[in-house]
């Protein structure tokens, strides 16, 4: 009989590549992972990796089992969601991860709605961009947090994940509360603020390439002099008087002291936040009330500044 927790490795090691990258991303050694992929094939009596010096790669046969691996471990999760589904209250553990904004926006909501299940476990972690869609697929969380500044996330993804809009995410001015354009009633002009000092994130970040967009509307600026990780360190600059940002609303929910927030005029720049199951473990009791929270959630945190 096949053991799920091995057909659960060489999925992975699809998603994966290569055993150690396989090991690092379940917490195992490269050596348990070759093990435990060597018994299965023993179970099913065909080579299913061709092994070399150097790398793994999956056979014809290993590639057919993956395949099937995927739609078994689907209708097991299926069936587990089907009989939890009978509980009265939901228990035991849900796993989220989000990308930091969203974990620190939603956080505070989601501790007073959950705090209303005491036979469920909660646990928040935050995650890089694009390790979320891989971590819900794979099993390790069960629902992830993600933000999309294509549009296109959710028609690209497998029909496995099941995707939930929570809220769409402008990008905004933050200005030091000292600053002439942070009065409501003045305009906000970007072709006077271009040769101001910018800050924003590492090059390649989405956040960093919005606000490389705005500038490229007013004829581009100078190179942003101060690149920071992490929006909330920008943000805590920027309340010290040392530059200006365009970051998306949702990064403000915290409430950053010294900081003015500005909508920003003609074609607003924006995220699409998302939530993101399994479609097989939707109706869980746990996973549907934790989504009913995060839904919630987003609701109530609405940091957008009103029209001026």
């Amino acid at each position: 009989m096949l053991e799920l927790r091995r057909l659960r490795l060489l999925t992975e090691f699809v998603r994966r590549g290569s055993i150690a990258a396989t090991a690092s991303s379940l917490g195992y050694t490269p050596s348990a992972v070759s093990q435990q992929l060597a018994a299965l094939e023993r179970e099913v009596g065909v080579a299913l990796l061709d092994r070399t010096a150097r790398s793994a790669e999956l056979t014809d046969a290993g590639r057919r089992l993956a395949e099937r691996s995927e739609e078994i471990l689907t209708l097991v999760e299926a069936a587990e969601a089907d009989l939890s589904a009978q509980e009265n209250a939901p228990t035991g553990r849900v796993v989220v991860t989000g990308f930091p904004t969203a974990a620190v926006a939603f956080a505070p909501a989601l501790a007073r709605s959950l705090g209303d299940h005491p036979g469920l476990t909660f646990v928040l972690r935050q995650t890089r961009p694009g390790e979320g869609l891989r971590q819900v697929q794979s099993g390790e969380v069960d629902i992830a947090l993600i933000d999309d500044w294509t549009g296109k996330a959710p028609e690209q993804a497998p029909s496995t994940l099941k995707f939930f809009h929570l809220r769409r995410d402008p990008v905004v001015l933050a200005l030091p509360e000292g600053h002439a354009m942070a009065d409501p009633t003045v305009p906000v002009d970007l072709q006077e603020l271009r040769d101001q000092p910018w800050m924003a994130a590492p090059a390649g970040e989405p956040s960093r390439r919005a606000v490389e967009r705005l500038l490229d509307t007013v004829g581009g600026a100078r190179p942003v002099p101060w690149e920071f990780e992490g929006l909330h360190t920008i943000l805590s600059l920027v309340a010290r008087g040392i530059g200006i940002t365009a970051v998306p609303a949702l990064t403000l929910a915290a409430g950053d002291q010294g900081v003015a927030v500005r909508r920003l005029p003609g074609r607003t720049i924006a995220r699409e936040v998302y939530a993101v199951t399994r479609t097989a473990s939707v109706r869980r009791p746990s996973v549907a009330v934790t989504l009913g929270a995060i839904h919630a959630a987003a609701r109530q945190t609405q940091p957008t500044p009103p029209e001026s």
